[in-house]
């Protein structure tokens, strides 16, 4: 079997949740969490990223409006995640990420722990819940 090596990112305004996925791209789990500074300085992020974990696509959720559009933030996200896409010559695939940082907020407040003070963890928790969403897809 081939080996898979997929990064997941939900962009948000301030950072950006990664996640990465194991070499047969059954499971995604939350890698890090980058702070958006330069775009130029984000690209030398993700450059690093997808070097250390040799990876060959990128998936980026996509957020549409719970009647299934595409608004503003979702025309900021394509924008972000072409240029990045373009910068660091890899494929990229979209998914619907709806409820994605609502179902990682609620997997903290399980912890017992506040999810406003975990902005970061709920990052990267979206990320890989919808790298999962792709990776399960793409089995099907």
């Amino acid at each position: 079997m081939e080996r898979l090596s997929v990064i997941g990112l939900d962009i948000g305004r301030k950072r950006v949740g990664v996640a990465g996925c194991d070499g047969l791209g059954m499971g995604a789990t939350g890698i890090t969490t980058v702070v958006r500074k330069s775009f130029r300085e984000d690209v030398i992020a993700f450059a690093e990223l997808v070097r250390d974990r040799q990876a060959t696509a990128l998936v980026v959720g996509l957020p549409y409006t719970m009647d299934g559009a595409e608004g503003k933030q979702a025309a900021s996200v394509r924008r972000y995640a072409d240029r990045l896409s373009r910068r660091l010559n890899l494929p990229l695939y979209y998914v619907d990420e709806r409820l994605s940082s609502i179902e990682a907020e609620e997997a903290i407040q399980h912890t017992g722990r506040s999810p406003s003070r975990h902005k970061p963890e709920i990052d990267r928790r979206a990320a890989a819940i919808l790298l999962q969403r792709w990776l399960d897809q793409r089995r099907r």
